[in-house]
């Protein structure tokens, strides 16, 4: 990459990362600015253009972003899990430091998971849905378990997590350490639910 590209790179991450800083527990995307981000960025309203085609697309790199954070702290967990950690508990403190650090990140996906623009409705289930598969494949090799199974598995499991996040923004730490022992709880069941099932089907 030349010296413009990683230049224009640079701006390009300043922008998304302008507006993320942006966002709050009372601010959401779509009342953002152009102009707003582009000074939080230091450059000008008119050089947003040579990196964004308007706002929307702006945001719709952000939902790209926010995956792509989110699935990287959970392959990273599985790692983890491989050198001996138990997989519900390292899954679910992962989630949860991913949440503590990047609170305005998961906003983003919780809002636009149900919001008012069906791109970006679509943009959020497809990162979910990402999340739900790379869970699925884990699920099927560690588990040697068929992927019908794994699939319905993981999406259950998905759900309560990101239901989870949403109230864990809300809540001092004693009340997201209790969250956070029920999550594990809600997640092992789901987890040998899914054995008891295929089992039950395999006889």
């Amino acid at each position: 990459m030349g010296v413009r590209a990683q230049q224009k790179e640079r701006t390009r991450r300043s922008i998304i990362e302008a507006a993320f800083s942006q966002l709050s527990a009372e601010r959401n995307f779509f009342s953002l600015s152009l102009r707003e981000v582009a000074r939080h960025a230091g450059i000008a309203a008119t050089s947003f253009y040579c990196h964004f085609r308007d706002i929307d697309e702006l945001g719709l790199a952000m939902v790209d972003e926010g995956g792509l954070i989110l699935r990287q702290l959970m392959r990273q967990a599985r790692q983890r899990i491989d050198k001996g950690g138990n997989v519900i508990c390292t899954s679910v403190a992962t989630f949860m430091e991913f949440i503590s650090n990047n609170s305005n990140v998961f906003r983003l996906l919780l809002r636009e998971r149900s919001g008012t623009s069906s791109i970006f409705r679509a943009a959020v289930t497809r990162e979910i849905q990402h999340f739900i598969s790379e869970l699925a494949n884990y699920l099927e090799i560690e588990n040697c378990m068929p992927r019908i199974f794994t699939e319905v598995q993981a999406e259950a499991m998905v759900i309560i997590v990101f239901n989870a996040g949403a109230e864990a923004l809300d809540v001092d730490l004693d009340q997201r350490y209790q969250l956070e022992k029920r999550l594990v709880l809600q997640l092992h069941m789901i987890f040998k639910g899914g054995f008891y099932c295929y089992n039950r089907d395999a006889r």
